[in-house]
């Protein structure tokens, strides 16, 4: 039986770089794994980049798992037929909750001789996992953005805080103490999804975890969907010609940039700003993850061509309207005298109220 994981988390926890991790670890120990990601719209970077590193990945656009549970289990019987996975792993839209309820429990009930579900694991950033944490904590989060976040750590079977890289052992243990009286009982370890660190422990625990969706929470739907309709959402795609040497790399980071100084400008919280960047010669990631955050970027070109093609993603708290606006300006402005942008795709929008196709009451 095909083995079924659901990898969670608020936007900018990790997810993707967690999701090619588990791929490569499980594939050097002679394990077929397929991967689904899910976004609100297409032109997703995560995919991508996924399909860049020759993982076998579906997408399913234009809503979340819950709200496409069938395209869900369509995707999963297609990559089953296609590779005969070991295991399939899911990365849920970041602003999403109540996975447990609306996933889950349908997957137990509806399709139990088809996968053996493991424990849901919601991924946090250190962070973001404080202010879940202390409501009285300062944060640049929507009150109701962080009802999402609080949400996705009530219905997890195992928390997941990220980037223990970034944190001294004093503050670790004192996050992790934390989580553990914030949620007595639920299993709790700290990982990098970034250096490995940590993430083979977990996937070996895993079978010995409890049951997945070993909980439903209550979900206030007007609070969620707020939550959600608070964010921007865009994607975009163009493709950028140099007229000589370019320096592709500083490029990357100029454009988040451009694009923090604008959220600034318009007192809007970045919840996540990703890019890919490709061309004949490599790739190279970007990552802003807040508005005080920095840019991650990894990734590496041999030589240095004059064609690119640029994949965007913008999820930011203010209108789409206002994104795209800044999002175009941005890529404009950037590109200099020497350069050609020209936008191929762009589409942004705020999501819709969610609407699962199942919602079970109970733990099946």
């Amino acid at each position: 039986m095909t083995q079924l994981m659901l990898v969670g988390g608020f936007l900018g926890a990790g997810k993707t770089t967690l999701l090619a991790c588990i791929a490569r670890l499980l594939l050097a120990r002679g394990r077929r794994v397929g991967l689904i990601t899910n976004d609100q719209a297409a032109d997703l970077v995560d995919t991508g980049w996924l399909r860049q590193a020759n993982l076998d990945v579906l997408e399913i656009a234009g809503g979340c798992f819950c709200c496409r549970f069938d395209q869900f289990i369509t995707a999963a019987a297609r990559i089953t037929m296609e590779i005969a996975p070991d295991i399939i792993v899911g990365e849920p839209v970041g602003s999403c909750t109540d996975l447990s309820a609306t996933v889950l429990q349908p997957i137990k009930d509806l399709y139990p001789d088809s996968y053996r579900l493991l424990p849901f694991s919601v991924l946090v950033d250190p962070q973001r996992l404080w202010e879940a944490l202390e409501p009285r904590r300062p944060s640049t989060l929507h009150a109701s953005a962080r009802y999402i976040l609080r949400k996705q750590l009530e219905e997890a079977d195992i928390i997941l805080l990220n980037k223990r890289d970034r944190l001294d052992p004093a503050e670790l243990e004192e996050l992790l103490a934390a989580t553990r009286e914030a949620f007595p009982g639920k299993s709790i370890r700290a990982i990098s999804a970034l250096t490995g660190d940590g993430v083979a422990e977990w996937l070996d625990a895993l079978p010995a975890e409890d049951s997945a969706g070993a909980s439903v929470v209550d979900v206030d739907y007007d609070i969620y969907a707020e939550g959600e309709a608070v964010l921007g959402w865009l994607n975009a795609s163009a493709s950028v010609t140099a007229a000589g040497a370019m320096d592709w790399r500083n490029y990357c980071v100029e454009i988040l940039e451009g694009i923090r100084r604008a959220a600034l400008v318009h007192r809007a919280e970045i919840a996540h700003v990703k890019l890919t960047l490709t061309t004949s010669e490599g790739q190279y990631v970007a990552n802003l993850t807040s508005n005080a955050g920095s840019v991650a970027l990894r990734g590496s070109l041999d030589r240095m061509p004059d064609e690119a093609t640029l994949v965007l993603n913008a999820r930011v708290e203010m209108s789409p309207d206002v994104l795209q606006t800044i999002v175009e300006d941005v890529l404009s402005t950037t590109s200099g005298k020497d350069m050609t942008v020209r936008i191929d795709t762009i589409r942004s929008l705020s999501p819709g109220r969610p609407t699962p196709t199942h919602r079970y009451a109970r733990v099946v």
